[in-house]
Protein backbone atom coordinates (compact mmCIF):
# COMPACT_ATOMS: atom_id res chain seq x y z
CA UNK A 1 0.00 0.00 0.00
CA UNK A 2 1.38 3.69 -1.00
CA UNK A 3 1.76 5.66 2.06
CA UNK A 4 4.24 8.03 0.95
CA UNK A 5 5.35 9.24 -2.26
CA UNK A 6 8.20 11.41 -3.54
CA UNK A 7 8.16 13.68 -6.50
CA UNK A 8 11.94 14.88 -7.90
CA UNK A 9 11.19 18.38 -9.70
CA UNK A 10 9.84 20.90 -8.57
CA UNK A 11 8.67 23.19 -11.98
CA UNK A 12 5.80 23.50 -13.87
CA UNK A 13 4.79 19.65 -13.70
CA UNK A 14 6.68 18.57 -10.29
CA UNK A 15 4.95 20.61 -7.85
CA UNK A 16 1.28 20.19 -9.74
CA UNK A 17 1.81 16.74 -9.15
CA UNK A 18 3.11 16.94 -5.59
CA UNK A 19 -0.11 19.07 -4.81
CA UNK A 20 -2.07 16.05 -6.05
CA UNK A 21 -0.79 13.61 -3.98
CA UNK A 22 -0.81 15.95 -0.84
CA UNK A 23 -4.49 16.54 -1.27
CA UNK A 24 -5.19 12.94 -1.17
CA UNK A 25 -3.54 12.75 2.01
CA UNK A 26 -0.43 11.78 1.00
CA UNK A 27 3.01 12.92 2.39
CA UNK A 28 4.98 13.81 -0.43
CA UNK A 29 8.75 14.69 -0.10
CA UNK A 30 9.30 17.32 -3.16
CA UNK A 31 12.85 17.43 -4.36
CA UNK A 32 14.84 20.04 -6.62
CA UNK A 33 18.30 20.59 -6.79
CA UNK A 34 18.16 24.19 -5.12
CA UNK A 35 15.96 25.77 -2.13
CA UNK A 36 15.11 28.80 -4.68
CA UNK A 37 13.31 26.00 -7.00
CA UNK A 38 11.66 24.43 -3.88
CA UNK A 39 10.52 28.14 -2.35
CA UNK A 40 8.99 29.27 -6.03
CA UNK A 41 7.24 25.76 -5.83
CA UNK A 42 5.61 26.48 -2.37
CA UNK A 43 4.36 29.63 -3.39
CA UNK A 44 2.42 27.91 -6.80
CA UNK A 45 0.95 25.64 -4.77
CA UNK A 46 0.05 27.79 -1.84
CA UNK A 47 -1.36 29.64 -4.95
CA UNK A 48 -3.10 26.81 -6.33
CA UNK A 49 -5.04 25.88 -3.10
CA UNK A 50 -5.82 29.50 -2.34
CA UNK A 51 -7.61 29.45 -5.73
CA UNK A 52 -9.19 25.99 -4.47
CA UNK A 53 -10.45 27.48 -1.37
CA UNK A 54 -12.04 30.82 -3.36
CA UNK A 55 -14.14 28.48 -5.25
CA UNK A 56 -15.29 25.92 -2.56
CA UNK A 57 -13.40 22.79 -3.18
CA UNK A 58 -11.37 22.73 -0.11
CA UNK A 59 -11.74 24.37 3.38
CA UNK A 60 -8.64 26.76 4.37
CA UNK A 61 -7.65 24.09 7.34
CA UNK A 62 -7.24 21.66 4.03
CA UNK A 63 -5.09 24.24 2.78
CA UNK A 64 -3.15 24.08 5.81
CA UNK A 65 -2.84 20.50 6.59
CA UNK A 66 -1.98 19.62 2.46
CA UNK A 67 0.83 22.16 2.67
CA UNK A 68 2.36 20.50 5.62
CA UNK A 69 1.91 17.21 4.17
CA UNK A 70 4.86 18.55 1.84
CA UNK A 71 8.34 18.58 2.55
CA UNK A 72 10.83 20.16 0.39
CA UNK A 73 13.73 18.92 0.28
CA UNK A 74 17.43 19.11 -1.61
CA UNK A 75 18.59 15.72 -0.67
CA UNK A 76 17.82 13.07 -2.99
CA UNK A 77 18.99 10.14 -0.96
CA UNK A 78 16.30 11.89 1.97
CA UNK A 79 13.48 12.04 -0.79
CA UNK A 80 13.23 9.02 -1.74
CA UNK A 81 14.53 6.65 1.33
CA UNK A 82 10.73 5.81 2.75
CA UNK A 83 8.70 6.97 -0.66
CA UNK A 84 6.72 3.66 -1.78
CA UNK A 85 5.72 5.73 -5.14
CA UNK A 86 8.27 7.95 -6.67
CA UNK A 87 7.67 10.05 -9.67
CA UNK A 88 10.45 11.75 -11.88
CA UNK A 89 9.86 15.15 -13.54
CA UNK A 90 12.64 16.53 -14.73
CA UNK A 91 13.35 17.86 -17.60
CA UNK A 92 12.79 15.64 -21.03
CA UNK A 93 17.07 15.08 -21.28
CA UNK A 94 17.26 11.57 -21.43
CA UNK A 95 20.87 11.30 -20.20
CA UNK A 96 19.92 13.42 -16.51
CA UNK A 97 16.90 10.88 -16.93
CA UNK A 98 19.56 8.02 -16.67
CA UNK A 99 21.79 9.16 -14.02
CA UNK A 100 18.86 9.82 -11.82
CA UNK A 101 17.52 6.58 -12.57
CA UNK A 102 20.83 5.41 -11.43
CA UNK A 103 20.09 7.25 -8.25
CA UNK A 104 17.27 6.68 -7.73
CA UNK A 105 17.66 2.54 -7.77
CA UNK A 106 20.43 2.86 -5.14
CA UNK A 107 18.53 5.08 -2.83
CA UNK A 108 15.48 3.89 -2.83
CA UNK A 109 13.31 0.87 -1.11
CA UNK A 110 13.61 -1.97 -3.54
CA UNK A 111 9.70 -2.73 -3.79
CA UNK A 112 9.23 1.14 -4.49
CA UNK A 113 7.47 2.35 -7.83
CA UNK A 114 9.79 4.56 -9.94
CA UNK A 115 7.49 6.27 -12.51
CA UNK A 116 8.26 9.19 -14.91
CA UNK A 117 5.96 11.78 -16.09
CA UNK A 118 7.76 12.07 -19.73
CA UNK A 119 5.79 12.92 -22.64
CA UNK A 120 9.08 12.13 -25.27
CA UNK A 121 10.54 9.24 -24.49
CA UNK A 122 9.47 5.60 -25.26
CA UNK A 123 9.54 3.48 -21.86
CA UNK A 124 12.02 1.11 -22.99
CA UNK A 125 14.45 4.09 -24.05
CA UNK A 126 14.20 5.54 -20.57
CA UNK A 127 14.90 1.71 -18.92
CA UNK A 128 17.69 0.53 -20.94
CA UNK A 129 19.96 1.09 -18.06
CA UNK A 130 17.83 0.50 -15.22
CA UNK A 131 18.91 -2.49 -13.16
CA UNK A 132 15.45 -3.59 -12.04
CA UNK A 133 13.21 -2.47 -15.00
CA UNK A 134 9.97 -4.35 -13.74
CA UNK A 135 9.30 -1.59 -11.49
CA UNK A 136 9.63 1.27 -13.71
CA UNK A 137 6.51 2.96 -15.50
CA UNK A 138 5.14 6.37 -16.95
CA UNK A 139 2.46 8.17 -15.45
CA UNK A 140 2.14 11.24 -18.28
CA UNK A 141 0.25 14.14 -15.95
CA UNK A 142 -1.13 16.87 -18.00
CA UNK A 143 -0.40 20.76 -17.05
CA UNK A 144 -1.81 21.91 -14.91
CA UNK A 145 -1.07 18.71 -13.23
CA UNK A 146 -3.62 19.61 -10.11
CA UNK A 147 -6.82 19.83 -11.57
CA UNK A 148 -6.36 18.01 -15.42
CA UNK A 149 -7.62 14.24 -14.25
CA UNK A 150 -6.48 12.83 -17.09
CA UNK A 151 -2.91 10.47 -16.83
CA UNK A 152 -1.93 8.19 -19.52
CA UNK A 153 -0.29 5.31 -17.74
CA UNK A 154 2.78 3.20 -20.09
CA UNK A 155 4.32 0.20 -19.55
CA UNK A 156 7.53 -2.00 -20.46
CA UNK A 157 6.88 -5.48 -20.92
CA UNK A 158 9.33 -6.00 -18.37
CA UNK A 159 6.36 -3.70 -15.69
CA UNK A 160 5.59 -6.56 -13.28
CA UNK A 161 1.56 -6.93 -13.33
CA UNK A 162 1.75 -5.92 -9.42
CA UNK A 163 3.52 -2.45 -10.36
CA UNK A 164 0.60 -1.97 -13.48
CA UNK A 165 -1.95 -2.54 -11.13
CA UNK A 166 -0.72 -0.51 -7.84
CA UNK A 167 -0.55 2.22 -10.44
CA UNK A 168 -3.84 2.36 -11.74
CA UNK A 169 -4.90 2.20 -8.07
CA UNK A 170 -3.22 5.07 -7.03
CA UNK A 171 -4.07 7.67 -9.84
CA UNK A 172 -8.13 6.88 -9.13
CA UNK A 173 -6.86 7.49 -5.80
CA UNK A 174 -5.59 10.93 -6.30
CA UNK A 175 -8.99 11.76 -7.99
CA UNK A 176 -7.65 11.07 -11.43
CA UNK A 177 -8.73 9.44 -14.94
CA UNK A 178 -6.10 6.65 -15.62
CA UNK A 179 -5.75 4.93 -19.28
CA UNK A 180 -3.22 2.06 -19.77
CA UNK A 181 -1.93 2.17 -23.16
CA UNK A 182 -1.77 -1.27 -24.85
CA UNK A 183 0.96 0.14 -27.02
CA UNK A 184 4.08 2.24 -26.42
CA UNK A 185 3.44 5.03 -29.51
CA UNK A 186 5.19 8.17 -29.55
CA UNK A 187 3.23 11.04 -28.34
CA UNK A 188 1.15 8.50 -26.82
CA UNK A 189 -2.90 9.47 -26.92
CA UNK A 190 -3.33 12.83 -26.24
CA UNK A 191 -0.28 14.57 -28.04
CA UNK A 192 -1.00 12.60 -31.43
CA UNK A 193 -4.49 13.92 -31.21
CA UNK A 194 -3.41 17.65 -29.65
CA UNK A 195 -0.88 17.12 -32.92
CA UNK A 196 -2.76 16.55 -35.30
CA UNK A 197 -5.45 19.17 -34.34
CA UNK A 198 -3.03 22.14 -34.03
CA UNK A 199 -1.43 20.69 -37.01
CA UNK A 200 -4.67 21.50 -39.24
CA UNK A 201 -5.02 25.03 -37.10
CA UNK A 202 -1.91 26.45 -38.09
CA UNK A 203 -2.28 25.39 -41.76
CA UNK A 204 -5.86 27.07 -41.93
CA UNK A 205 -4.45 30.11 -40.15
CA UNK A 206 -1.79 29.94 -42.62
CA UNK A 207 -4.10 29.46 -45.60
CA UNK A 208 -6.00 32.60 -44.63
CA UNK A 209 -9.41 30.84 -43.69
CA UNK A 210 -8.86 32.51 -40.21
CA UNK A 211 -6.95 34.53 -37.88
CA UNK A 212 -5.80 32.78 -34.85
CA UNK A 213 -8.59 33.90 -32.55
CA UNK A 214 -11.10 32.65 -34.75
CA UNK A 215 -9.42 29.68 -35.01
CA UNK A 216 -9.36 29.60 -30.90
CA UNK A 217 -13.01 30.53 -31.01
CA UNK A 218 -14.34 27.77 -33.52
CA UNK A 219 -12.07 25.02 -30.62
CA UNK A 220 -13.50 26.73 -27.89
CA UNK A 221 -17.41 27.00 -28.46
CA UNK A 222 -18.04 24.40 -30.93
CA UNK A 223 -15.68 21.28 -30.92
CA UNK A 224 -13.94 21.87 -27.54
CA UNK A 225 -17.62 22.44 -25.88
CA UNK A 226 -18.92 19.17 -26.77
CA UNK A 227 -15.52 17.39 -26.45
CA UNK A 228 -15.65 18.59 -22.67
CA UNK A 229 -18.39 15.74 -22.54
CA UNK A 230 -18.36 13.63 -25.66
CA UNK A 231 -15.37 12.34 -26.85
CA UNK A 232 -14.85 12.21 -30.70
CA UNK A 233 -15.52 8.10 -31.09
CA UNK A 234 -19.20 8.72 -29.12
CA UNK A 235 -19.31 12.07 -31.70
CA UNK A 236 -18.92 9.59 -34.65
CA UNK A 237 -21.23 7.01 -32.84
CA UNK A 238 -23.97 10.05 -31.65
CA UNK A 239 -23.45 11.60 -35.52
CA UNK A 240 -23.98 8.54 -37.63
CA UNK A 241 -21.18 6.15 -39.04
CA UNK A 242 -22.33 6.49 -42.38
CA UNK A 243 -22.41 10.50 -42.44
CA UNK A 244 -18.79 10.12 -41.00
CA UNK A 245 -17.94 8.19 -43.30
CA UNK A 246 -18.59 10.76 -45.86
CA UNK A 247 -16.70 13.70 -44.15
CA UNK A 248 -13.87 11.22 -43.52
CA UNK A 249 -13.71 10.41 -47.50
CA UNK A 250 -14.30 13.74 -48.37
CA UNK A 251 -11.73 16.04 -46.06
CA UNK A 252 -9.02 13.12 -45.64
CA UNK A 253 -7.26 13.81 -49.05
CA UNK A 254 -7.17 17.45 -48.77
CA UNK A 255 -6.60 17.55 -44.51
CA UNK A 256 -2.43 19.44 -43.99
CA UNK A 257 -0.37 16.18 -44.28
CA UNK A 258 3.02 18.12 -43.12
CA UNK A 259 6.16 16.49 -41.88
CA UNK A 260 7.39 18.66 -39.01
CA UNK A 261 6.30 21.60 -36.89
CA UNK A 262 3.82 24.84 -38.85
CA UNK A 263 5.93 27.50 -40.42
CA UNK A 264 4.08 30.20 -38.47
CA UNK A 265 5.79 28.28 -35.12
CA UNK A 266 9.18 28.14 -36.82
CA UNK A 267 9.40 31.45 -37.71
CA UNK A 268 8.19 32.69 -33.99
CA UNK A 269 10.52 30.50 -32.25
CA UNK A 270 13.17 32.16 -34.99
CA UNK A 271 12.52 35.44 -33.84
CA UNK A 272 12.25 34.18 -29.66
CA UNK A 273 8.54 34.91 -29.71
CA UNK A 274 7.90 31.49 -27.56
CA UNK A 275 4.14 32.56 -26.12
CA UNK A 276 3.55 33.41 -22.38
CA UNK A 277 7.14 32.49 -21.22
CA UNK A 278 8.28 35.78 -23.26
CA UNK A 279 5.26 38.23 -23.33
CA UNK A 280 4.86 37.37 -27.57
CA UNK A 281 4.04 34.24 -29.33
CA UNK A 282 1.03 33.84 -31.99
CA UNK A 283 -0.95 36.20 -29.44
CA UNK A 284 0.90 39.80 -28.00
CA UNK A 285 0.77 39.50 -23.73
CA UNK A 286 2.68 42.82 -23.58
CA UNK A 287 -0.50 44.37 -22.27
CA UNK A 288 -1.97 42.01 -19.84
CA UNK A 289 -0.99 39.52 -16.81
CA UNK A 290 -0.01 36.45 -18.06
CA UNK A 291 -0.42 35.55 -14.01
CA UNK A 292 -4.02 36.64 -14.04
CA UNK A 293 -4.77 34.50 -17.41
CA UNK A 294 -3.85 31.29 -16.35
CA UNK A 295 -5.46 32.10 -12.91
CA UNK A 296 -8.94 32.76 -14.80
CA UNK A 297 -7.80 29.66 -16.65
CA UNK A 298 -7.32 27.76 -13.80
CA UNK A 299 -10.60 29.19 -12.28
CA UNK A 300 -12.42 27.85 -15.27
CA UNK A 301 -11.06 24.30 -15.01
CA UNK A 302 -11.49 23.78 -11.71
CA UNK A 303 -15.63 25.30 -12.16
CA UNK A 304 -15.50 22.68 -14.94
CA UNK A 305 -14.32 19.78 -12.91
CA UNK A 306 -16.95 20.26 -10.24
CA UNK A 307 -20.18 20.40 -13.29
CA UNK A 308 -18.50 16.87 -14.69
CA UNK A 309 -18.80 15.55 -11.33
CA UNK A 310 -22.07 16.37 -11.05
Amino acid sequence: MTKQVAVIGSGVMGHGIAEAYALAGFAVALYDLQDEFLLKAKKSVEQSLSLLVAEQVITEQAKHETLERIQLTTDLSQAVAEADFITEAIPEVIELKWELFAQLEEYAKPDAIIASNTSTFAISRLIEKAKNPHRFIITHFFNPAQLVPLVEIVRHEATSEEVVGMTQALMKQIGKSPVLLKKDVPGFIANRLQAALMREAFSLVDAGVADANEIDTVMKDGIGFRWAFVGPIETADFGGLDTWKRVMDNLAPVLDQSKSAPALIEEKVAKGELGTKTGAGIYSYADMSVEKKLHKRDEQFIRLSKMKQD
